[in-house]
């Protein structure tokens, strides 16, 4: 799976679980989690390359297990993420 697909994964199961997902040129200062009021941001860096916004994204998902394991993550993101396979029924 390519660097793009798996950051869209990520920054959707981002969203999915609650953090709100802001994409903008930070000039590579690499973005993070920020917490704003009772909401935590993450801001993706526009200006890093696919592969270092996943890394920076991963590492916030799992900063404070701010994801939600969901059934159709895929292996790689599992991965990425540290998660538990799914097992199958």
């Amino acid at each position: 799976m390519h660097s793009v697909d798996l950051l869209e994964e990520a920054l959707r199961l981002a969203i999915n679980s609650g953090l709100q997902v802001r994409q903008e040129w930070l000039n590579e200062q690499g973005g993070g989690l920020c917490r704003l009021g009772e909401r935590w941001v993450l801001f993706v860096d526009l200006s890093l390359s696919a592969q270092e916004q996943l890394e920076n994204v991963v590492q916030a998902l799992r900063s404070n297990e701010f994801y939600q394991v969901e059934g159709s993550m895929s292996d790689t993101l599992r991965t990425l993420l540290h998660c538990a396979p799914v097992e199958s029924s």
